[in-house]
């Protein structure tokens, strides 16, 4: 994740969980039922998991609710401190998508919401690929996050926007990262992965893909 993105996070911990609780109209689509997509998230991970781009900590509490051995990579020291006030007891790293550390001697899940757009095509594939050497046989990446079926699709949402007066939420569509369902299961398949995708409401898909055994 690129310093640009890490300062922004630094400024929005203060707001960011009233921004998923749907205080913020221009988002409020975007974050639609935010609690239960994460559930399901937690409810498709196993084991001993690591969670990239942890916020606030609001994923990371339910993971270690429902039994989950959790460590958390965040870049951004703002957030770090938001989820250390709530998790004390959990393991929460500086690191990002393509560089961390983590304290498992196995990884059986690795999940992220509403983070994954923040790499290039390539850094996803270049991520993948790393998820890849270090999960278990038959281990998942679950990520919940803004994708697009096409290009066609992307840019229908970005003039819906507009239309609405959404400027912030159109620019956030045309400059950052998101991608499209094809790049993504192209990505996952080269290594090693099938995938599955499900929408959970206009903007965003839940990514399942599960390592394939070696023979």
């Amino acid at each position: 994740m690129s310093t640009d993105f890490t300062a922004l996070f630094d400024e929005w911990s203060d707001s960011y969980d009233e921004t998923v609780a749907g205080h913020d109209p221009e988002y409020n689509e975007v974050f639609q039922n935010y609690l239960h997509i994460l559930e399901e998230v937690v409810k498709k991970a196993k084991g001993n998991t690591i969670e990239f781009g942890v916020g606030t900590g609001n994923l990371t509490e339910l993971l270690v609710k429902s039994g989950k051995k959790v460590c958390g990579i965040e870049p951004s020291a703002g957030m770090r401190k938001v989820a250390k006030q709530k998790l004390s007891e959990v393991k929460i790293l500086q690191g990002d998508f393509l560089t961390f550390t983590h304290p498992f001697q196995s990884v059986d899940t690795i999940v992220s919401t509403y983070a994954f757009h923040h790499l290039t095509d390539d850094e996803k594939e270049i991520a993948i690929r790393k998820y890849s050497s270090i999960l278990e046989d038959d281990g998942k990446i679950v990520f919940a996050d803004t994708i697009f079926e096409d290009e066609n699709a992307k840019l229908s949402m970005i003039r819906k926007a507009e239309n609405k007066g959404f400027h912030r939420l159109a620019n956030d569509l045309r400059t950052e990262y998101y991608t499209t369902m094809p790049i993504l299961k192209g990505h996952f398949e080269q290594n090693g992965f099938t995938v599955t995708f499900t929408q959970k409401n206009e903007f965003v898909w839940l990514i399942e893909a599960t390592k394939q055994r070696r023979e």
